[in-house]
């Protein structure tokens, strides 16, 4: 037996197996081989670091003072392990806020503060301070004006009252904002050549007495605005009259219509009492029913019926005499 041991292959097989069990023994504790587990702890307790966009809000007695000049958001830099960081985003149980409590009116510069945020995170906020304006407040209520371009209506076409919904607004801010608000307006682009009524929900803006857009709180915000765009119509007889007759024929021409609605600019239809309807007798030798279209005059838009048939009687004065 003690030859056995004293063999030189024995102690080269004992060296393999100690180093093939030390091989295993370090690559088990490498990434690749961990356990699921441990895997999902390695990330938990990873570190993270996360920038998001924070809504600013403002600590203030909003009842009396108005305030301007602050973001809407901040940058706010979350750092920490991967599932605090994580589940902070998903929650928001956090507040980013400027206090503006113990301030009076005017300008100021004032660090912006968080709080809600776990002792186990840090984090910076971008900016970090911000330079508010704190103005008295004031409310007003005003009617809605609509603008809008008449000259894109169609040629004819007559323009009703435009309305608005809500006619009245409020509008609130600082004080010296809202005293220099002279009309609260929507304006309406119409499409160039349009030809029935039109209606959309548009912004409303606030302005002064040179049309500058002010800086005020208005509600609502938009206003639905109707403007009527129609055809004024008007019922009017028919005169038939004729061209190029032959002077060897008699015609007696009769209008299957007597009457016609004519549509068009209300100012224009008022002067007018009845529309021409010329027929063309050129090679009209015998009698028979042609269709004549009415020719509209300026300021009309259309006639309801357009086309006429107009009985056209033939007497040929030649044959009498022979």
């Amino acid at each position: 037996m003690k030859k056995f041991f004293d063999k030189p292959w024995f102690y080269r097989i004992v060296a393999l197996i100690l180093a093939i069990l030390l091989a295993i023994y370090v690559s088990s504790n490498q990434q690749g081989f961990v356990t699921q587990g441990r895997r999902e702890e390695t990330l938990k307790t990873a570190t993270k670091t996360q920038v998001i966009k924070a809504p600013l809000q403002v600590s203030v007695n909003t009842d009396k003072y108005y305030v301007t000049g602050y973001p809407e958001k901040i940058n706010l830099t979350l750092e920490g392990s991967n599932a605090l960081v994580t589940s902070t985003i998903n929650t928001q149980n956090f507040r980013v806020y400027i206090d503006l409590s113990h301030l009076k009116t005017g300008e100021h510069t004032v660090p912006i503060k968080v709080n809600g945020l776990s002792t186990q995170l840090t984090y910076s906020v971008s900016p970090s301070k911000v330079r508010v304006n704190i103005q008295k407040r004031k409310s007003r209520t005003l009617p809605v004006q609509i603008e809008y371009n008449k000259s894109a209506v169609s040629h004819g076409y007559n323009l009703g009252t435009a309305k608005s919904d809500p006619e009245v607004v409020n509008i609130t801010g600082a004080k010296s904002e809202v005293n220099q608000v002279d009309r609260v307006v929507a304006h309406a682009n119409l499409p160039k050549g349009i030809d029935s009524t039109f209606e959309r929900e548009e912004i409303l803006v606030a302005l002064d007495k040179e049309g500058h857009q002010l800086n005020v709180a208005i509600d609502p915000a938009t206003a639905h605005i109707t403007i009527p765009i129609n055809l004024s119509k008007k019922k009017v007889k028919i005169n038939v009259t004729s061209k190029n007759e032959s002077s060897t024929h008699v015609y007696s021409l009769t209008a299957k219509v007597e009457t016609v609605e004519i549509y068009g600019d209300e100012n224009t239809l008022k002067k007018i009492t009845s529309l021409p309807l010329k027929v063309d007798l050129s090679g009209i030798n015998r009698d028979v029913t042609k269709d004549v279209t009415i020719k509209l005059p300026k300021g009309v838009v259309k006639a309801s019926p357009s086309v006429i048939p107009v009985h056209i009687k033939v007497t040929d004065t030649t044959a009498k005499k022979e």
